[in-house]
C-alpha cells in the first residue's frame, strides 16, 4: 500500500510538472503579442494636430510589427539609403536578410546590394572608422544588436526627436539622446524644427527656489519633403527593421510558440487521462 501512495505521489507531481509548463510557455508565447498591441500608440499624442506639438513625447511609442514584410522591406530600403553610409549591421547578412525579407535575388543585386558586396557578405558601412571619428568625433556604433539593447521605443524616439541647436557642432541636438554626436541626417525627410523651452521653479534641498529650462514643444522652422505622419511612418518601419535584425528568428519563434502550447495542451490531457486509467483502483 505503501508503495501504491508513492506511485500516486509521483502522479500528482507529474501531472503538477506538466501543467507548469503549460503555463510557462504560453506565458512566454503570448507576452509578446500584447505588449506590441499596448505599444501601437501613435507618436503625435494629443497635441500633434496644433502648431507646437511633442509635449508628450517621452509616452511616444514604436507600435512596430516584425510580421509586417513591407514594413520590413521597406525598413530595409531605408536603411540601406540613410544609414548605411555611418552604420553597419555586422551579424546580419544580405543573403539572410533578402530570404526572410522575400526580396528577389535580382532586386537585391541590382538595387540593394553596394558595389563590391555579394550575397552572402556581412552588411558593412563603408565607412573607416578613423574618420568617422575625425568627423564625429566617435566611431557610429553597430546597429545589430541597438533594438535589444535600447529597446524599439527608444529607436524611434531617437529618431524622431531631433531639433535645431546651434550650440552643437552639428547644429542639432536631441531630446532621447542629449548631445548626441550624430547629425540630424533625416531633416530633408523631416524638416528642421525647434525646440522651445519654458523655466519651471524647483524647490532645493536647503528651501531655495531655482528656476530651470524645461522641454515644452516642438515648432516647426522648416518643411521636410515628408509629412509629420509620412516621417513617423518611416521612422517606424526603420525601427521595425533593427528589431528584426536584432533577432532575425523571433517571428518564426513566435509562431512556432503557439503549436508547442497546442501540443502541451493536448498532452497534459493525454496524460491526465492515462494517469486516470492507471490509477483507477488506488484508494
Amino acid at each position: 500500500m505503501r508503495t501504491n501512495g508513492s506511485r500516486a505521489t509521483r502522479g500528482r507531481f507529474l501531472l503538477a510538472a506538466i501543467v507548469q509548463c503549460v503555463l510557462v510557455t504560453g506565458a512566454v508565447a503570448l507576452l509578446s503579442p500584447v505588449h506590441a498591441a499596448e505599444e501601437a500608440a501613435p507618436a503625435g499624442g494629443k497635441e500633434a494636430g496644433k502648431e507646437g506639438w511633442g509635449s508628450d513625447w517621452k509616452t511616444w511609442r514604436a507600435g512596430t510589427d516584425v510580421e509586417n514584410v513591407a514594413s520590413l522591406q521597406r525598413g530595409a530600403r531605408d536603411f540601406a539609403s540613410y544609414c548605411l553610409g555611418c552604420h553597419s549591421l555586422k551579424y546580419e547578412r544580405w543573403s539572410r536578410m533578402a530570404k526572410d525579407l522575400d526580396i528577389p535575388e535580382d532586386i537585391l543585386a541590382k538595387d540593394v546590394l553596394p558595389p563590391g558586396d555579394k550575397p552572402a557578405s556581412y552588411i558593412l558601412t563603408s565607412m573607416p572608422a578613423a574618420d568617422a571619428e575625425t568627423w564625429f568625433g566617435k566611431t557610429p556604433p553597430d546597429l545589430s544588436l541597438m533594438a535589444r539593447a535600447r529597446g524599439k521605443d527608444y529607436l524611434y524616439r531617437f529618431l524622431t526627436t531631433f531639433y535645431l541647436d546651434p550650440t552643437r557642432p552639428t547644429g542639432a541636438n536631441n531630446l532621447q539622446l542629449p548631445a548626441t554626436a550624430m547629425p540630424a541626417v533625416l531633416s530633408e525627410l523631416e524638416g528642421v524644427k525647434r525646440a522651445v523651452y519654458k523655466n519651471e521653479e524647483t524647490q532645493g534641498a536647503e528651501g531655495k527656489t531655482t528656476t530651470e529650462p524645461v522641454f515644452d514643444h516642438f515648432e516647426q522652422v522648416a518643411p521636410g519633403r515628408l509629412s509629420r505622419a509620412e516621417y513617423e511612418g518611416f521612422a517606424r518601419d526603420i525601427v521595425n527593421f533593427l528589431d528584426y535584425v536584432g533577432e532575425p528568428a523571433q517571428a518564426a519563434r513566435r509562431s512556432l510558440g503557439i503549436w508547442v502550447v497546442l501540443f502541451l495542451l493536448v498532452f497534459t490531457w493525454l496524460a491526465w487521462l492515462m494517469k486516470k486509467e492507471f490509477w483507477k483502483d488506488v484508494h
